[in-house]
């Protein structure tokens, strides 16, 4: 299976169960695809926890839900050593981070040092308790969800944790047609019962290795080191995006020219990756922020600011 044929057969299925959003689809398996991760950001009810489940099973991924709370603890995500008295040793029980695919859900509403315990999932794949390291299912995707305007209770992610974040994506309220899909869709059961995978983790690892060879040119390299330098030097940055987020912006951009039928990355692939991948690595100060200006605004006017090179 190529990547274009990947792609298309992956949005159909889960289009069966989510209602036009082919393009947030795409995004997931581009983070699928370089290892990333993807933090979902939207209002309650537009369906993200629902895509995470379609995505998983049109994968035949193993999936695990955790619901972020303030009582929740590090082991509650990462799993903990306890003695079996039958055995006379201690054993260790993972936790649900030992998935293919897990669904952080309102990662926000946990606190600081339990949102960190994913750090090391997120970046090294591997998870450490107790001095002892344990290494985690491959392919391995963490899809974190928050509520952008429920302030009451929350704990604001850090800068080094959104920083290991791919992308944060949002769905988006259905436009009536599709809202009226929606209804009719689920009239009398839910089409997510009865999804069956159309691919499997083994074709999901296999591309990762082939999603590397797509070819970068030159000049697009140097355009996605411009773009990315643009945040530091912006007058309304105070944090622009780190090397990590170039990086982020290269794989990216080899993973969608794949998905998309190419093995060469054109300009217009990083272009429509900014939004994604470079808003919440950059802060805007505080002046800028008052005066109604957001971080989107702000990365739209630099990557528009920036000269695209032609490309043969």
């Amino acid at each position: 299976m190529d990547f274009s044929e990947f792609a298309r057969t992956v949005q159909a299925n889960v289009g069966r169960v989510i209602v036009g959003k082919a393009g947030v689809t795409e995004l997931l398996l581009v983070g699928l695809l370089v290892e990333g991760h993807v933090l979902l950001e939207d209002v309650p009810g537009i369906g993200k926890t629902t895509l995470a489940k379609a995505l998983a099973r049109s994968l035949e991924l193993s999936f695990a839900r955790v619901q972020f709370t303030p009582d929740l603890l590090p082991s509650d995500v990462t799993g903990l050593s306890y003695y079996n008295q039958k055995r006379q040793e201690f054993e260790f029980r993972p936790g649900p981070v030992f998935s293919q695919m897990l669904l952080g859900d309102e990662i926000n509403r946990a606190t600081p040092r339990t949102q960190s315990s994913l750090l090391e999932a997120m970046q090294e794949r591997q998870v450490t308790v107790d001095g002892q390291t344990y290494p985690l299912p491959r392919p391995f995707l963490v899809l974190a969800t928050q509520n952008p305007i429920e302030l009451e209770g929350t704990f604001p992610l850090p800068e080094a944790q959104l920083d290991r974040f791919l992308m944060q994506v949002r769905l988006g309220y259905p436009d009536e047609a599709e809202e009226d899909e929606i209804l009719l869709r689920y009239q009398r059961d839910d089409p997510l019962v009865e999804l069956q995978p159309v691919a499997s983790a083994e074709t999901v690892t296999a591309m990762q290795g082939r999603v590397r060879e797509v070819h970068v040119s030159e000049d697009v390299r140097h355009y996605i080191l411009q773009v990315v330098r643009a945040t530091r030097e912006h007058q309304a940055v105070d944090l622009g995006v780190s090397p990590r987020g170039s990086l982020a912006l290269f794989k990216a951009s080899q993973a969608l020219a794949a998905l998309r039928g190419r093995d060469y990355v054109i300009p217009s692939d990083v272009q429509y990756l900014c939004p994604p991948v470079l808003t919440h690595r950059v802060h805007i100060s505080p002046q800028i922020r008052l005066r109604g200006r957001t971080p989107a605004q702000v990365v739209a006017e630099i990557t528009e600011s920036v000269p695209v090179p032609v490309v043969e």
